[in-house]
């Protein structure tokens, strides 16, 4: 109603359809991928190999899109060709016509060499990038320029002072210019936001995207539709009805020659302040407003805000028994190689719900789940609670699977209980369908500018902040790792940890795969 005292009607934008929301409108405009650090280990085994089954797919199209590879070592294009070649495995159903799919990719890369910190090979890089823009006619402006920084984060800020001052789009006619940085970001909150204010100075947030792979897996992204989808869950996720959660990943490898590399870092920064963390916020986080990506991640802060700091008498440290025999590794090292740690929320929904936070090394199995466990049932009139609890088990990897774990009647005619399972595994189920790898589906997010399944400045603060004053402590010598035989479920004293924190192992039930 206006102040003259007249009513009017007010133009709302249209309500748009559940399949509008996720519709993805095609942009135009010449995309160049340009990959920096393109002759080492990550571009070679991620990078380019999920760069090609993008493009077997159809997902990038050779009329439109162009990839750079940008490193120090002077190589002849046909050359970073075959080095690449062998890394880029076949596309499920295209086995057939492999080798001709191969050679057409490689033919959309061009390599070029320079410094990482000089002005030279940033110009030589601008002007090769240019040169392709100009050929598929396009204006000034309205091409896309996505960098991929598969590099160590030292040499982030000066790599982004370059792409800045000489990389990129001249002027805003539609196109844009994007940076990929990896982890890790940062060693403690000190250092990750000085790495934050350095490129935070030269791009804004919406051209930033840190990349945690583990938000690519499919199963992973499939936590908010299972919580949020179904009826089922929603009146069961909370205090009152889930005793723990148990966020797992384990190794049955130890270091494997990156030991002087991972000694600087430890598998509390290598995993669990990122990767296992990244998947606690999805399961805790309350239903945003919408699927927008700030929405999501609005409330994954919320969640990280709300956790209590880290009890010294809630942590479980281990090193494997012969990690010290790695040349590259101090005979002194203080680095675990296993850590088992209990988290816990303060708010309506978790108070008093541990999250059992559990990585290693050199364990006796390779796999990674989460493990939600139920309450026992009141007025157990089956006497069945010795059998195990009900658990909801999402396998991340190997062997993608769901699974919920119930007490059923044994068949036959006597009355007794046993442990069984309703069972989604998505290698039965889903045989024919395409699973991509996490770096597909995250490098077409940065493609389609789709921020959801990255990590944003206030996001990688709060995550640091939850575990820099543990990791100053064993910096400092003053927490110390158990050892552990390799092959080991890890010291015995994280199995009483978890026990102790409310987790009640099953004995007798192992779930087995099913074969197709």
């Amino acid at each position: 109603m206006m102040g003259s005292g007249q009513w009017t009607v007010e133009q709302r934008a249209p309500i748009r359809t559940e399949s509008q929301l996720n519709e993805y409108e095609p942009e135009i405009g010449c995309l160049s991928i340009i990959v920096l650090g393109a002759s080492g280990d990550l571009a070679k085994k991620k990078t380019f190999p999920a760069l090609f089954h993008l493009y077997r797919q159809g997902f990038i199209q050779s009329q439109d899109v162009h990839i750079f590879g940008y490193a120090r070592s002077s190589i002849p294009d046909n050359e970073f060709g075959n080095r690449i070649r062998g890394y880029l495995t076949p596309c499920k159903g295209f086995e057939q016509t492999h080798e001709e799919d191969v050679t057409q990719f490689l033919q959309l890369i061009k390599y070029v060499s320079g410094a990482y910190d000089t002005e030279e090979g940033f110009r030589l890089l601008d002007k090769t990038i240019s040169a392709y823009e100009l050929s598929k006619n396009s204006t000034e402006g309205s091409s896309r320029r996505l960098f991929y920084l598969a590099l160590p984060p030292s040499v982030y800020p000066p790599v982004c002072r370059m792409i800045r001052s000489y990389c990129m789009n001249k002027s805003d006619l539609g196109g844009w210019t994007r940076i990929v940085v990896e982890k890790p970001f940062g060693r403690d909150l000190a250092s990750a936001e000085e790495l934050s204010s350095q490129i935070g100075e030269l791009f804004d947030e919406p051209q930033i995207y840190r990349i945690d792979h583990y938000l690519g897996k499919e199963l992973v992204q499939n936590l908010m539709v299972l919580r949020f989808a179904n009826r089922l869950f929603l009146p069961l996720w909370n205090r009152d009805n889930i005793s723990n959660i148990q966020i797992v990943f384990r190794e049955d490898f130890g270091t494997d020659g990156r030991g002087g590399y991972f000694d600087q870092y430890g598998i509390i920064r290598d995993i669990i302040q990122n990767h296992l963390l990244q998947v606690l916020c999805l399961i805790a986080m309350e239903k945003p407003v919408s699927l927008k990506p700030e929405h999501v991640r609005d409330e994954k802060v919320k969640v990280l805000q709300s956790v209590q700091p880290i009890e010294d008498n809630e942590v479980v440290l281990g090193q494997y028994e012969g990690y010290t025999d790695d040349p590259t590794v101090p005979d002194d090292s203080n680095t675990p190689t296993f850590a088992t740690m209990v988290l816990r929320i303060h708010n309506e929904r978790w108070e008093g719900v541990p999250f059992i936070m559990k990585a290693g090394k050199a364990l006796n199995s390779r796999k990674a789940e989460i493990r939600v466990q139920f309450k026992d049932v009141p007025g157990d009139i089956y006497k069945c609670q010795k059998q195990g609890r009900n658990e909801f088990v999402i396998r991340l990897q190997p062997s993608e699977a769901m699974y919920m774990k119930l007490t059923v009647k044994q068949p036959g005619l006597e009355m007794t209980t046993a442990q069984s399972e309703l069972d989604l595994s998505y290698g039965q189920r889903y045989q024919e369908t395409i699973i991509p790898e996490a770096y597909e589906r995250l490098i077409l997010d940065t493609i389609r500018g789709d921020q959801q399944h990255f990590v944003r400045r206030d996001e990688l603060k709060a995550a640091w902040e939850i575990f820099t004053p543990l990791l100053h402590r064993i910096d400092r010598g003053e927490m110390k790792p158990l050892p552990y035989k390799p092959g080991s479920r890890g010291p015995e004293e994280a199995d009483k940890l978890a026990q102790k924190a409310g987790y009640v192992q099953t004995h007798g039930y192992i779930w087995i795969p099913p074969t197709l």
